[in-house]
């Protein structure tokens, strides 16, 4: 019963979608109808309101490292499950038709709550990708691709199983991503287009 309610914790967590009500607290119109219609902070990006990304970055980080360590609290065998229902939760909100976003930062979260040397693997890998091939969209799954490895490394087995996992769904999350990276047509960061 304790892993269901773990999974349902962190569900709850992750559903709450900051980047929606931030853009319409502050009068960015409706997320879901700007570029790639996606809730996250890359999205929220292209209202052109980057302190409104931020915001919506950091609370999605958040989300994800709170839904971890309460349930450390509640249910220790099971703060890893409550990981992925953050991530879940992110992904396939019920409130937004199961309609979310692509999960990177609330990944960003769950790994610093796991083991805080993997978020900050998971961190450093994400920022220098942005800040060097600025293509978001190739920073983040990279990143959720070395968050398990360095779980591993580190012999933290059931974190790196649960990240493994979260890594996969960032990757099919990303599929139309990947498709237009084959193509040669994603976009940088800033340039305003669809991603």
């Amino acid at each position: 019963m304790d892993w269901i309610l773990a999974l349902a914790l962190g569900y709850a967590f992750g559903s709450v979608p900051f980047g929606l009500i931030i853009t319409r607290l502050f009068g960015a119109g409706d997320l879901r109808s700007i570029g790639s219609g996606n809730i996250g902070a890359t999205n929220v990006l292209r209202t052109g309101r980057k302190g409104l990304a931020a915001a919506t970055l950091l609370l999605d980080l958040a989300k994800g490292l709170a839904a971890v360590l309460i349930a450390a609290r509640l249910w220790p065998d099971y703060a890893a499950l409550a990981g992925l229902g953050a991530f879940l939760g992110h992904c396939f909100p019920v409130w937004l038709g199961f309609k979310g976003g692509k999960g990177v930062a609330t990944m960003a979260g769950i790994a610093f709550g796991l083991a805080w040397p993997v978020g900050l693997a998971y961190a450093l890998t994400w920022l220098g990708l942005l800040a060097t091939a600025k293509i978001s969209s190739v920073a983040g799954m990279t990143a959720a691709i070395v968050a398990p490895l360095a779980a591993l490394a580190l012999g933290e087995r059931e974190a790196a199983m649960v990240l493994a996992v979260i890594a996969a769904l960032v990757l099919f999350q990303h599929r139309e991503n990947i498709a237009r990276l084959r193509a040669g047509t994603e976009p940088r960061i800033g340039s305003g287009k669809k991603g």
